[in-house]
């Protein structure tokens, strides 16, 4: 299929022809970054779904787990004239993409299917442009949970860690006991995951200050020193050959019992449960110490590209993909929680079950925050600004005190 120039979004809504509306649903082309195993196994639900309404699926995948790497691919198809039909976007990429008036208007299917009431206030903000729907999410992910093995934590006391003290001394023991404590991949976003998590155990009002109001005193000051302090104690427990590992490879040094716990978003559940484990007998998932009550998030989504000749495919996707059973089915896959708040936790496991109730209560109890890591607290340069920061600390680049002069610095020249 040939894809057309890319047309803006209100030129799409207005001027769809009748022929264009009944035509027979094409494939279509799909960008994305899902090629771990987990991932791509939650992927093949949807494939498989819109297969069943004669939707062909042409795989697009862009390694990188933090979505880097799809963003530049995309940058570089959408100025050759040839965008892909639907393309995974986190947070304030889309809104960028958004802002460039080149996505598909979703409002038609987003009415007969009454998105307003049941997607969650805080994924609209994302989801919608200008008052209109312009990006389907697939589901909410939490990013402060740490996955622990059971029989690690077994042999290290058994008690799971409450508090950053608690949390060390699990991490001492599992290093005594001659295991890598901390599975880590040494890649920014995965840096920055931990760093998230870090910074949310300081306090709501402290996350919210630094993360999303960037507030320069609190990038700066004494608390965020003691973050970094906190990074580099962190950075003790994790073996010297991190730099570049993926971080489903991380993930399997847990799995295989060759480290203790990895600090990572919910969808490394996929991995675990992929290699035929279960939640509480081989893996244990809690909040990161000092987070419990409060929780960072991002949400995928699929945004779709103004082009006529795929109308009928994308809205097709996208119904698809907001499903209620579609969404419980891709979500207990995946290892996150449904972006609409009606579906039964009737078929999820028990790490699910606690990531929907975490989800329910930081929502009611403004506890809920955009994650800074994941694109979902500021634009993307403030983004990358925290990223090469937190990076270049971890590496042993910066002292405690430089680096938090460094972020404050670095998120200053970027606003």
């Amino acid at each position: 299929m040939r894809l057309t120039t890319i047309a803006a979004s209100v030129a799409l809504a207005a001027g769809l022809s009748s022929a264009v509306s009944s035509a027979v649903a094409a494939d279509v082309e799909v960008l994305h970054w899902w090629t771990s195993g987990g991932e791509a196994a939650a992927l093949d639900v949807l494939k498989q779904d819109l297969e069943t309404q004669g939707v062909g699926w042409q795989d697009m995948p862009v390694a990188g787990g933090g979505g880097e790497a799809a963003m530049t691919t995309l940058r570089a198809r959408v100025t050759a004239g040839n965008a892909p039909t639907a393309v995974q976007m986190l947070g304030f990429d889309i809104t960028d993409w958004a802002n460039e008036g080149v996505l598909a208007n979703l409002n038609s299917v987003a009415e007969d299917e009454n998105w307003d009431a049941v997607v969650p206030t805080a994924l609209q903000a994302f989801s919608k442009h200008d008052g209109n729907w312009i990006a389907a999410p697939v589901n909410v992910h939490s990013t402060n949970w740490v996955w622990i093995s059971k029989s690690a934590l077994d042999e290290a006391g058994g008690k799971a860690p409450e508090s950053w003290e608690e949390l060390v001394a699990v991490l001492d023991a599992m290093k005594e006991n001659g295991i890598t404590p901390l599975a880590h991949g040494g890649q920014p976003w995965q840096d920055a995951t931990i760093f998230d998590a870090v910074v949310l155990s300081m306090g709501n009002d402290f996350y919210k200050q630094s993360m999303i109001d960037l507030d320069m005193d609190a990038l700066s000051g004494e608390t965020m020193v003691e973050v970094f302090e906190r990074m580099e104690t962190l950075r003790s427990y994790v073996d010297d050959n991190f730099s570049g590992r993926d971080w489903n490879l991380a993930s399997a040094m847990v799995i295989e019992g060759k480290a203790g716990m990895q600090m990572m978003g919910d969808w490394a559940k996929g991995e675990f449960l992929k290699a035929g484990q279960t939640p509480g007998e081989d893996f244990l998932c809690i909040r990161f110490p000092g987070t419990q009550g409060s929780v960072t998030f991002n949400s995928d989504q699929f945004a779709m590209f103004g082009q006529e000749g795929d109308a009928d495919a994308q809205q097709k996707m996208a119904a698809a993909i907001l499903s209620p059973e579609f969404q419980s089915a891709f979500n207990v896959v995946k290892g996150s929680v449904p972006a609409r708040t009606d579906v039964s936790d009737g078929d999820f496991d028990d790490c699910g079950k606690k990531g929907m109730k975490d989800l329910a209560e930081a929502n009611e109890a403004g506890s809920l925050f955009g994650s800074m890591a994941h694109g979902h607290a500021a634009p993307a340069a403030v983004k990358n600004a925290v990223y090469d920061v937190v990076t270049q600390h971890f590496n042993g680049g910066l002292s405690n005190e430089e680096a938090a002069e460094e972020l404050a610095n670095a998120v200053d020249a970027v606003l």
